[in-house]
């Protein structure tokens, strides 16, 4: 059902330009043209393996968001109403949609096969922008897991942290997909992680780029880009996706 996906940057479309520069240059890739009504989307693209992210100019502060890539966007786009997701809009090729608790995700037709690798950051480490995290406040968590675990037919598993819960994405899709409790009830949002092999090299780097570290955490450190939008660097494998031991 699920064949590919990938995750979007959204940023201010004021500061589109600096955000692509900021996002090309970490990932090791090269923008295609822009492309929409307003040139609000453009694919970020791999020296090698296929595109899994792509980067949109919205008009708010932005954030993140989920791309899934299916055979069949009409049984998949029904299969989500009946789970409790709307479709905010249906393009044909694809579907801009909320799921029950108002997270924003598009349905897409389409495809790639070959996961990119990891990219070279200074001081002899790796990195590779490989998970999407889901953020929930507590009164929506659960029924959004029972939501994205319905959606995709993926089992889910457990993690280290208690506050977590992790989607076992299959091997051959590059974007792992992480569930967050949040402490306290607020909008769903979502934010991007980076699997480093050295998480203070890859944030010394991108802090010399323009970033702030605004947290550190026992596996993570929390950035703001040059824009404002927040992702997180972690300390698991950049090729597995897994946490170290």
């Amino acid at each position: 059902m699920i064949r590919w996906n990938c995750a979007f940057i959204d940023r201010p479309a004021d500061r589109f330009e600096e955000a692509a520069s900021f996002w090309t240059t970490v990932t090791r890739t090269n923008p295609s043209e822009r492309r929409g009504e307003q040139g609000e989307f453009a694919t970020l693209l791999p020296a090698r393996g296929d595109p899994c992210l792509r980067i949109q100019a919205v008009g708010d502060s932005g954030g993140a968001h989920l791309d899934l890539d299916v055979d069949d966007l009409a049984a998949v786009r029904d299969h989500a109403r009946g789970l409790g997701a709307r479709v905010v809009a249906d393009h044909g090729g694809w579907a801009l949609m909320r799921s029950p608790r108002g997270l924003a995700f598009c349905l897409t037709t389409e495809n790639g096969r070959q996961v990119p690798p990891p990219v070279d950051s200074p001081g002899d480490s790796v990195s590779r922008l490989d998970q999407i995290c889901l953020d929930f406040g507590p009164s929506a968590f659960d029924d959004e897991v029972r939501f994205w675990s319905a959606l995709t037919g993926w089992d889910l598993a457990e993690t280290s942290e208690p506050e977590f819960t992790r989607l076992a994405v299959p091997d051959h899709l590059p974007i792992r997909i992480l569930l967050q409790r949040l402490t306290q009830d607020r909008s769903p949002a979502a934010h991007l992680d980076l699997a480093c092999s050295n998480r203070e090299d890859v944030a010394a780097w991108h802090q010399d780029l323009g970033a702030r570290r605004i947290d550190e955490g026992a596996a993570w450190t929390v950035m703001r880009d040059p824009v404002g939008g927040i992702y997180c660097l972690t300390d698991r494998d950049p090729v597995t996706g897994k946490a170290k031991s």
